[in-house]
């Protein structure tokens, strides 16, 4: 495996991470009310993309990184529009 598929790795081990802890929150207090709609709808688009173009280009850290921080940023959506 080469250098920087690992760095690549570890950055999106990180980073993918970092959401778990908020969809957990939402999911267990269903509170979403201090979470910004707009921030959340342009970052899911966002990754959704990303994910797109990790699959485009064939690159495993970005496909795994962002499929997964796409399904916990749409829980965290989802929950946004379901308890407003």
């Amino acid at each position: 495996m080469k250098a920087y598929t690992i760095i690549g790795l570890i950055a999106a081990t990180c980073t993918t991470i970092s959401f778990l802890p908020q969809a957990i929150q939402v999911i267990k207090t269903k509170h979403t009310k201090d979470l910004s709609l707009t921030m959340y709808l342009l970052f899911t688009v966002g990754i959704f993309l990303w994910f797109i173009y990790g699959l485009v280009i064939s690159d495993l850290p970005m496909i795994i990184a962002n499929g997964i921080t796409l399904i916990f940023s749409s829980i965290i959506l989802v929950m946004k529009l379901k308890y407003k």
